[in-house]
């Protein structure tokens, strides 16, 4: 009879090296995000609540401008990595060592983003400049290994090394140049993508793991969603008034993902010579970086509205919190769906973009109405709710 590991895992593998190959233009029916990968979101999961902790504590404009760029730069964090997996994964020694490395590296950067005393910009850069170089060893190992995509591959080198090297004299400058040097780095990064796009379309991405990959990061900012309907109502003695505020914020939440993933698709990130709008699949990757950074506001948005409608203040500043963040993402529907589809579905996609932006115009303008906690979150749950049924009606 055999071990009994072996009779419940009959098909356990060795771990050993297996270089990475192009796994894009290989023959799978349904590729899916690895137990890694879900293992490696754990940690932005970790750094989006502590950056929500920040925000949550701020009173000011310029606190919603940090929490932007900070989030800015932990998603492109999550992007490259998923990017490089995308073509790459072989889900080898190396490649786990590696990639566990750089959830090293965004748990320091959680920690560095502490709010109070904890905050330290030089232990932020050394947590980025840490995963920057650990993505740079894994493309040097496509490079060795991946005859197909060497020129590409070369252009990240060059253009990702430039900005790890940034971010890594910003460890030893002052705050001031330090920010400087961020504001340089990210640039770079940006523009190397764009720089390679013809080698890019010659390695094309994959459209059932990426959008999935996508979702996935979407559905665990959500998450946050309904972590700040508990904080809001475990902060004071429940009132009707609060819990009608709570169940407004979990319909909001659930509206958000309805309309995400109402409608989507992901053949969009395949960009080839054959297709002409180009543009599409740049705007469907990059809205996603205000899908989760609005979502990010909006979770706390709706904890400050749940906590006053307990009895806690809920000023100007709170209130737009709010209708901005849950703006923001929903303008970031709109582009997503803009972007989305194929030539048989592109109407019906601009259509549904439409829908989504006049949404978000609605929502902001909840905001000049100076309404109470619950009744804004009424009137965003209505908007949203709203927009969500007449695609169902639609579609009927």
């Amino acid at each position: 009879m055999k071990p009994l590991p072996e009779r419940l895992f009959p098909a356990r593998r060795r771990l050993r090296l297996r270089p990475p190959r192009l796994r894009t233009l290989e023959a799978e029916d349904h590729r899916t995000a690895t137990w890694l990968e879900l293992f490696y979101d754990l940690a932005f999961v970790v750094a989006v609540a502590v950056l929500g902790q920040r925000l949550g504590a701020a009173q000011e404009l310029p606190g919603v401008f940090s929490y932007l760029g900070y989030f800015f730069l932990v998603w492109w964090l999550w992007a490259s990595h998923t990017f490089y997996a995308d073509r790459y994964d072989t889900d080898d020694l190396v490649y786990r060592l590696l990639a566990t490395t750089q959830l090293v590296a965004v748990a320091i950067i959680a920690a560095s983003l502490a709010p109070g005393v904890a905050a330290s910009g030089t232990a932020f850069a050394v947590g980025y400049t840490m995963s920057r170089f650990a993505l740079l060893l894994m493309y040097w190992r496509a490079r060795r290994h991946v005859a197909e995509t060497r020129a590409l591959v070369s252009g990240y080198l060059v253009g990702f090394g430039l900005g790890a090297a940034l971010w890594a004299i910003s460890i030893f400058v002052p705050d001031t140049a330090r920010y400087t040097l961020w504001a340089v780095a990210i640039a770079v990064d940006l523009a190397t993508p764009w720089l390679m796009r013809g080698e890019q379309a010659r390695a094309p991405l994959d459209t059932s793991h990426l959008p999935e990959r996508f979702g996935l990061f979407t559905i665990l900012i959500l998450g946050e969603s309904i972590a700040a309907t508990v904080i809001g109502l475990s902060g004071h003695e429940w009132s009707s008034a609060s819990i009608f505020a709570g169940v407004m914020a979990l319909v909001v939440a659930t509206a958000v993902w309805w309309l995400y993933f109402d409608n989507v698709e992901g053949v969009v990130v395949r960009r080839t010579a054959a297709v002409a709008r180009t543009w599409r699949p740049t705007v469907w990757i990059y809205s996603h970086a205000g899908l989760a950074a609005g979502l990010g506001i909006m979770a706390i948005g709706l904890e400050h509205a749940i906590t006053a409608s307990g009895g806690g203040p809920f000023d100007s500043f709170e209130t737009w919190v709010l209708v901005g963040g849950t703006a923001l993402a929903t303008i970031s529907l709109s582009l997503t769906h803009l972007a989305s589809g194929d030539e048989t579905t592109w109407a019906m996609h601009n259509r549904v973009a439409r829908a989504r932006a006049f949404a978000a115009l609605g929502i902001l303008a909840l905001g000049l109405f100076g309404m109470t906690a619950s009744g804004l979150a009424l009137g965003i749950a209505v908007i949203l709710v709203g927009t969500a049924a007449i695609g169902v009606t639609r579609d009927a």
